[in-house]
């Protein structure tokens, strides 16, 4: 197929610019927030091109970003791929170790890093052969001395605007994120030029993520991992005004760039505006009225979260997704015949990972290889394909051989599927607690918890249990001035109501915070580690509520 009629990333910028040329991109940054209209960014993003051009660039070469969530890693977006080198975007979150292999196994050209990161960066590069031939440009206009990083405002200055942009295929690898490797070393996931199109498409259906060239959208998602969830794509797009938060934006941050900059789509693991929730809920008048809606994945959303924004006309639209599909595989709108059901109807299913987006397939087999049946209560291993599922990792042919098979992608996820369709993730395998036989949901108890009061956080692991093989702990973060021991019971109290006695916690343990991993999500390795002790759930499950054994 002739390169300028591939499904590629070019088209939506030349749209953007052409149709939309006054439209707006801001950033907040330490110095006060940056703006550039569609016209500006086009002729930074081709200078950009020129640039690394200048510097010896080719095609198939990898760039790589240590960089927040501002306008010039936004130039990158564009600048790096449609030039058909290969954007590597990189967690600065991640260990210094991870960081030298990630580098190591890209084999990554040129690093941009953020001034803020290069402490960071430059201890990771530290005496690392892996760095010796990497060069470094400086998000800004000063030079980074620890890592002899050229300025970026120097790197692009003086270069033209005009920029002759190749014909691309779409099999042309345009990114790469690595998975944040908490069981192993991180595994590198390409996206090619036509899988990022499809994702870009596919969020743009009504069913998907969709945005309008009236829309205002805020990726507080990092984008450093898995492209900010596509939005920076879509939302050029649809010709959409952007906002960048910057560096680890808190809750004040985020409510005066709503306010002030009238967002309407924003996006985030839930901790994002669970802290937002709590910031208005601390006394301080936040002003919500341009805010449609708000994205969450990476993390179940409680239904205490979603009804607290729906008091406030803000839709909390839950997503479930995958470094591995670009990322997005489900999205929870509510079916047309649902939307007279009653409210209680309406949110529980509101609060699931959803409907599988338009142009994805998936079954769920259980552990005799079966497929299970859409009930609501069977469930299994979720398997998925589609055109912008990866089907192979970058230089990882033994996870290819264990996590891929007859070309569906095995998630690592236990799901269900209820009888309209809607999925909800029940655990990861590896999270799932087994205790006698049986299977206990960490998801669905810490959902359950999170919506006590006075429960700011909460998550479930199990503990090893001499006799019942596995019981479940709940750890929780409470809210400053709580009675714990009357939290405590009225936790207890309520699950034993709702669930049968042996899935209650056999101990609840009150934690600061709860660990998170690189990318924001519960980290339960690093609980299972500090806790595994039996102490913790001695002597519980009477004998008469233990669950049937195998």
């Amino acid at each position: 197929m002739p390169g300028g009629h591939s499904q590629t990333l070019r088209p939506f910028l030349w749209r953007a610019e052409k149709l939309y040329p006054d439209t707006e991109v801001v950033s907040r940054t330490h110095e006060g927030r940056t703006r550039h209209t569609y016209a500006e960014y086009a002729d930074r993003t081709a200078r950009l091109a020129n640039a690394l051009d200048e510097h010896g660039i080719e095609r198939g070469d990898r760039v790589a970003t240590f960089c927040w969530n501002h306008t010039r890693h936004f130039e990158t977006y564009f600048g790096v791929p449609n030039t058909g080198a290969q954007l590597h975007t990189i967690n600065p979150l991640l260990p210094d170790e991870h960081i030298q292999y990630i580098v190591d196994d890209a084999e990554d050209e040129i690093v941009f890093v953020d001034p803020s990161l290069a402490p960071k960066l430059a201890a990771a590069a530290e005496g690392a052969e892996e760095f010796a031939d990497v060069d470094f440009v400086a998000m800004g206009s000063a030079e980074i001395d620890e890592l002899d990083a050229v300025p970026y405002e120097e790197f692009i200055a003086g270069h033209s605007t005009d920029y002759d942009w190749p014909d691309l295929d779409g099999d042309q690898p345009a990114g790469l994120c690595y998975t944040s490797g908490t069981t192993g070393k991180p595994k590198g996931v390409e996206y090619t030029q036509s899988m990022l199109w499809s994702h870009t498409m596919a969020s743009q259906t009504p069913q998907g993520i969709p945005m309008e060239d009236s829309d205002v959208i805020m990726p507080v998602v990092p984008m450093f991992h898995v492209n900010a969830w596509g939005m920076p794509f879509t939302a050029t797009a649809a010709g959409a005004k952007h906002v960048y938060p910057g560096p680890s934006p808190d809750p004040a941050d985020l409510a005066a760039l709503i306010e002030e900059e009238g967002v309407t789509i924003s996006a985030g693991v839930p901790t994002v505006w669970l802290g937002l929730r709590e910031y208005i809920e601390g006394g301080n008048d936040v002003d919500l009225s341009t805010l449609d809606t708000v994205i969450v994945g990476g993390a179940a959303a409680p239904q205490a979260l979603i009804e607290w924004y729906d008091e406030r006309d803000v839709e909390v639209l839950h997503a479930w997704g995958m470094t591995e599909l670009s990322p997005i595989g489900t999205v929870s709108h509510l079916k047309s015949d649902l939307r007279d059901a009653d409210y209680d109807t309406q949110v529980n299913k509101r609060s699931k990972q959803g409907l599988v987006a338009p142009g994805l397939e998936f079954e769920v087999i259980d552990e005799d290889g079966e497929e299970v049946p859409w009930n609501g209560e069977d469930f299994g291993e979720l398997r998925i394909r589609g055109p912008w599922v990866t089907k192979e990792y970058f230089k990882r042919p033994e996870a290819n051989e264990e996590e891929f098979v007859d070309g569906w992608l095995k998630t690592g996820d236990v799901v269900t599927v209820d009888e309209d369709g809607y999925m909800q993730l029940v655990d990861r395998t590896k999270d799932v607690i087994k205790s006698g036989g049986e299977w206990i949901s960490s998801v669905e108890l810490e959902n359950a918890i999170m919506a006590y009061d006075g429960v700011s956080e909460a998550t479930v692991v199990g503990v090893p249990h001499e006799r019942w093989q596995e019981r479940p702990v709940a750890f929780v973060v409470a809210a400053d001035g709580v009675d714990r021991e009357a939290l405590v019971d009225d936790i207890e109290a309520g699950l034993r109501e709702e669930y049968p006695k042996w899935w209650v916690p056999d101990a609840v343990e009150f934690i600061d915070e709860v660990p998170k991993t690189a990318t924001g999500k519960f980290s339960k390795k690093d609980l299972r580690e500090r806790y595994a002790d039996q102490s913790l759930v001695e002597g519980s499950v009477p004998e008469e509520d233990a669950p049937e054994q195998e």
